[in-house]
């Protein structure tokens, strides 16, 4: 039996009461080389329905429950998630702004029995991850705060576009909004291995030229994703629902931490 942070107690949910297996057999070798080839040549991949409604309704709880933990804030920043660089005009592609207004709880504040722990945990699930993304193991973060994080987006609340700085993404929508909050991304705008940053594609796609394609995801809807060459962003929240959505945070190296400077950033605290 364990204790959830609100004070309940309840049984903790087996992985077979939390994925699907029926449908997404993850041990399947043929299953998994579809998967591989999905995100490989689409850079997304999208499996609806893979934690079973029970699970997501437990979680969903959670999420409301624990809801008063929330740090949140909203800030600017360029698409690169890098500060401005004085070598180019404040319009420029480079350094425009773009406004991010969320909130989250942290690893840290994840009840220990939640579903979300199980999954994140399970050997299972890692070596499906691992083979996927072709890495020979996935690892947690070093710090106690960066592994998991449930986000919340209130009305209003939004995502703007930017790249991510990591390879990869892994996402589990718990709670949708009843309009608006779809992600939408567009494909091969730059290529960072190579040192290119995509200026034009990104001028067009602030302005509106280059139109994003849209993911709406409904709860129980895993999506990993390849965003550091892909722009995309999370369109505000237009209805009165909190739309939740859990990152499930890996490393391809073990003991790998953000900064303490990081995480006051992100999560407002260090510990």
């Amino acid at each position: 039996m364990t204790k959830t942070m609100g004070g309940d107690v309840k049984s903790k949910m087996q992985l077979d009461q939390i994925i699907d297996f029926t449908r997404f057999p993850l041990d399947d070798p043929d299953f998994r080389g579809l998967c591989r080839h999905a995100l490989q040549s689409k850079g997304v991949l999208t499996m609806p329905g893979f934690a079973t409604p029970e699970a997501i309704e437990e979680m969903a709880r959670e999420g409301r429950e624990n809801q008063h933990l929330v740090y949140a804030r909203t800030e600017q920043h360029t698409v690169y998630l890098s500060p401005a660089d004085d070598a180019f005009a404040a319009d420029h592609p480079r350094n425009r702004l773009v406004t991010s207004s969320k909130g989250c709880i942290t690893d840290d504040q994840i009840p220990d029995g939640s579903p979300l722990r199980v999954l994140y945990d399970a050997p299972a699930f890692r070596a499906f991850i691992s083979d996927i993304l072709e890495e020979a193991e996935v690892f947690d973060y070093a710090d106690p705060q960066s592994s998991i994080n449930l986000h919340y987006a209130e009305t209003g609340q939004e995502l703007g576009w930017h790249f991510d700085n990591s390879s990869f993404a892994i996402t589990l929508m718990v709670q949708e909004p009843e309009q608006g909050g779809a992600f939408e991304y567009v494909r091969d705008v730059r290529d960072a291995d190579a040192g290119g940053m995509g200026f034009t594609m990104v001028g067009a796609v602030l302005d509106g030229d280059i139109p994003g394609q849209q993911l709406v995801a409904e709860p129980g809807t895993l999506v990993l994703f390849r965003g550091r060459n892909s722009l995309h962003r999370v369109a505000p929240n237009e209805g009165a629902r909190t739309r939740m959505l859990a990152v499930l945070a890996y490393n391809s190296e073990p003991g790998v931490a953000l900064s303490e400077a990081a995480r006051m950033t992100f999560y407002g605290r260090v510990s």
